[in-house]
Formats: C-alpha cells, structure tokens, sequence
C-alpha cells in the first residue's frame, strides 16, 4: 500500500502559486486541484466512471448526511465509500461542521453573496462543549454530532483524507463569539485526533479503507489576530497532514481575498492548504497566488442542474435555457474537448431543458466537471512554465 506524502514541485516566480502532488493510498493528487462534491455518496446525475472519464482526480463527501442516511456502519460493511460508490481515486470527507452550519445559517458563498438573511428551515438546536445538537431532517429525530462521533463516522466511511469536527461562525456574529468559538473548535480539534489515534474499531489512522490522514482548519473569521491564534495551534499545537482554511470569509469578494491571503501566506510549505467550500473559476485564478492547493464547492454541479454551462472570461457562464440559443448550431465552446462539446449544438442543449430531459443535466454536468479539470490543468501548466499572469489574461481575454 502507498505511503501518504505531500511534496511542493515547483513555486511561481512572481506569486505564491504552487504545484504539488498529495500521495494517498488511492492515488495522486496533482495540486492545485478542484474537488467535486458527492455530498451523499453520488455525483448529481453522473457517475463516478464518467467523472474519471473526465479527468476528476479527487471527490468529496459528507459526514453529516452520510451519517443520517444511509448510515457509516452500511458504507463500512461495503469497505468504505470508495467500493459503496464505486470510485477508483482519493476522497476527502468533511466533519459535518459546515453542513450543521450551513442549514442554520446559509452557506459561505451566501453570505459572500449577499444572501446571508434568506429565510431557511434551521435545524441547528444548540452548540456547547460537548458537541452540536441538531434535528435530521430525514426523520425529525434529535441528533448530538461530536468531535468523537465525527471521527467515528468518517473512519466508517473512509475517506483518504479527513477533516477534525469544527464550528463555522456566519459572517454577523461578533469578534466575542468569534473569538469563543475559535477555541472550542480548538479543543474539538484535540478531541478529534485523540479518538482518530485510538485502537477501537479500526487500528490507530486508519478507516474501513486503510490508512487515512487528518486534516486541521484554520478558524478566527475575518480577525486577523484570531486568525494568528489558529494558524499557531495548526501549525505548534497538533500534528495535522494538511490544513483547511475555514470559517467566515467575509461578506465580500475583496474581503475573502484578504482573509484567504493573509492566512495561506502564514502556513508555508510543510502542509497541503485546503480552501473549504469556494470554486468559483473567477476565485481560483485569484487564490492559487495565495498557496492555495485544493479547492472544493458544489456550483460546477448545481449550476449544472440549473441549465448554466461554465465558459471562459469574465461572465463566467452561460444560461443554456436562455431563447438566444434555441437556433445555435454551435458547441457551449469550440475550443472545449468534453464529450458534450464534441457532439452537441447549444441548439440541442436548449431543447433538453425545454423539454425537461434529465440528459440535459448530464450533458451540462458532464462539460461543467470537465471544465473545471481542465482548468486546473492549466493553471498547474502556467505556475510550472512561470506564466501564472498571463494565462490568467488569455483566460479573461
């Protein structure tokens, strides 16, 4: 079985971007590098074979709704998720932080978007020492997710590379509360790799899959003296194999940018640098100057299932339901070489979602994913070439 390892291969000139591999015992990573969400165990409406038919390196899960269905013991009789869903590659899980999170308060990228006061059904009861206190909303019943039972689901499941249980604070709470939470996800993150270290089920570091790695997160919000604080128990206080940056962002594109930067300048070379929950191609291009490794977000897929097709320059996408394309003999992109742009006009792509076929959202989901992984492709071919800027021009152009 492969050893884990992290190794730097090659700094830009002119920017903090780096190209790296991350060693898993499932395969390599070549970083940076974007990871797709399989939130529960499935791609939305494409299948893990097509997801390595299109360069996918990586994909994540989700320990909170893994949890509650199907339930890790069922993924850990299968030996892992990585046979449960049939991928042959690394995978990540997260805590289940975020998710308790995120249904409470609305996700990262609402609150970057502005959308953080959206009325939503909040299924977070309660946070203190011992854990979060929620309500699943498969079946109503009350639910404790702890630093222990995290660790414990996550080696169910088996993920290569897993995440320490942590709070995530929304943008609108206090430098005070900020500040509380920051050290109990601290604590937490001890708790975490305590359990992680203990011979119970499994052998110590290791799941239903084999050997796995822990990942540390960086909390503190948009302070950076809070930020100082985690980024000094990350890096002196717990033995992490790569550390995520976590937490609120900001309510701004310029005020992530700042928080992203000034944090991943601060964690140097020793460890893979994880942003959690961002992907926008616009945003990437920006963060891999900070020393960003991977990255990972569900809007490839989601935009998929909404009819937009990601396209190069400044606008970013395309609404494939708009009228304008209902007569275009053209591909989403000529240059583009995913099995959609190959064989379909925008013209038929337009017809599907009219017609409500659900091949529509394949195909799109299918150029989305491909598209993401080629752009990486590209962005690690210009930090090794030290054409990071230019690439980035051509790209907008």
């Amino acid at each position: 079985m492969k050893k884990f390892s992290w190794k730097i291969n090659h700094i830009s000139t002119n920017t903090n971007a780096r190209t790296g591999e991350i060693i898993t015992p499932h395969g390599k990573i070549k970083t940076p590098a974007f990871i797709f969400c399989a939130t529960k165990a499935a791609l939305k409406s494409f299948s893990t074979i097509q997801a390595k038919e299109n360069n996918t390196q990586i994909i994540l899960s989700n320990t909170y709704h893994l949890m509650l269905q199907p339930g890790s013991e069922l993924i850990a009789k299968h030996g892992g998720l990585h046979n449960f869903m049939n991928w042959k590659g690394p995978m990540l899980t997260d805590s289940g932080g975020f998710q308790i999170f995120s249904l409470g308060h609305g996700s990262v990228a609402d609150e970057i978007k502005g959308r953080s006061s959206v009325k939503r059904n909040k299924s977070l009861l309660s946070i203190n020492e011992e854990g979060s206190l929620f309500q699943s909303y498969i079946d109503g019943s009350f639910k404790l997710l702890s630093p222990e039972k995290s660790i414990e689901v996550q080696r169910d499941i088996g993920a290569d590379l897993i995440l320490v249980f942590d709070e995530c604070t929304p943008f609108h709470v206090d430098k005070s509360y900020t500040d509380i939470s920051m050290k109990r996800s601290h604590r937490w993150a001890i708790r975490s790799l305590n359990r992680f270290n203990l011979n119970l089920k499994y052998k110590a570091g290791f799941g239903s899959s084999g050997e796995q790695k822990l990942y540390g997160i960086i909390q503190g919000g948009i302070y950076e003296d809070l930020r100082e604080e985690s980024i000094d128990f990350n890096l002196n206080k717990i033995d992490n194999f790569g550390i995520a940056i976590g937490g609120s962002l900001g309510s701004s594109k310029d005020e992530m940018y700042k928080v992203v930067n000034y944090t991943a300048l601060k964690l140097g070379n020793k460890h893979p640098i994880h942003l959690l929950g961002i992907g926008d191609p616009n945003d990437i291009w920006t963060l891999v100057k900070s020393g960003i490794d991977t990255f990972d977000c569900v809007s490839p897929t989601r935009l998929a299932r909404h009819g937009s097709a990601l396209i190069k320059g400044k606008k970013g996408k395309l609404n494939i339901k708009n009228k304008l394309f209902s007569e275009d003999l053209l591909p989403i992109d000529k240059d583009c070489n995913c099995p959609t742009c190959l064989n379909y006009s925008l013209a038929y792509l337009h017809h599907l979602f009219k017609a409500d076929e659900l091949l529509g959202l394949q195909l799109i989901t299918s150029h989305n994913i491909y598209f993401m992984n080629n752009l990486m492709n590209i962005i690690r071919n210009a930090i090794d070439n030290d054409n990071l800027e230019q690439a980035e021009k051509q790209w907008f152009s």
